[in-house]
C-alpha cells in the first residue's frame, strides 16, 4: 500500500541525544524529557524520566480523544466528560527487534455503548492519524466504556 501525501498544517520537531537514555525536545521548547529504560528492560531506570513508550501513549490518547470529538461533533453526539486511556506495552517481536502493542480505552459516560462504539470505530478508522499510522502494523485492542 502507498503511503497517502498530505498537505501539512503543522510540523512537530523533536531532536534527541543519548537515545532511551538521553534528552529529547521539541525545537519550539513545548516538550522537554529527560529518559531512562526502565528497569524491566535492563535499564536504570532513573527517577523523574520518562520512556518513548509514555510519550507514544500521551500522544496517541490525546489525539484519539481529538478525533472522538471531532466525530461526535459531526454527528452532532454530546462526548463531554470523556476520556481515552492509551496503553503502550513493548517487547520483543518474532521477526526479532521489538515492537509495541496499544490498547486503547475510550470511556463515553453520555451516550449508550453502541452509540459511543460507533464514534470511536468511526474515529479510529476515519480520522486518527495515528490509527492510520499504525493500521496494521501493531497489535491494537480497541473498547469502550458507555453510560
Amino acid at each position: 500500500m502507498a503511503a497517502h501525501t498530505i498537505k501539512p498544517l503543522v510540523t512537530a520537531t523533536a531532536i534527541n541525544t543519548g537515545g532511551r537514555n538521553g534528552h529529547s525536545e521539541t525545537t519550539d521548547g513545548s516538550v522537554s524529557v529527560n529518559l531512562s529504560v526502565r528497569k524491566e528492560m535492563g535499564g536504570p531506570g532513573l527517577p523523574d524520566t520518562t520512556t518513548p513508550e509514555h510519550l507514544f501513549a500521551a500522544g496517541y490518547a490525546a489525539c484519539f480523544g481529538g478525533a472522538l470529538e471531532f466525530v461526535a461533533s459531526q454527528h452532532r453526539k454530546n462526548v463531554a466528560g470523556s476520556s481515552v486511556t492509551c496503553s503502550v506495552a513493548v517487547g520483543p517481536r518474532e521477526g526479532g527487534g521489538f515492537g509495541i502493542a496499544v490498547r486503547l480505552l475510550a470511556k463515553i459516560p453520555t451516550l449508550p455503548k453502541s452509540e459511543a462504539a460507533a464514534l470511536v470505530t468511526e474515529a479510529h478508522e476515519k480520522i486518527c492519524p495515528y490509527s492510520h499510522a499504525t493500521r496494521g502494523n501493531i497489535d491494537l485492542t480497541l473498547e469502550v466504556e458507555g453510560a
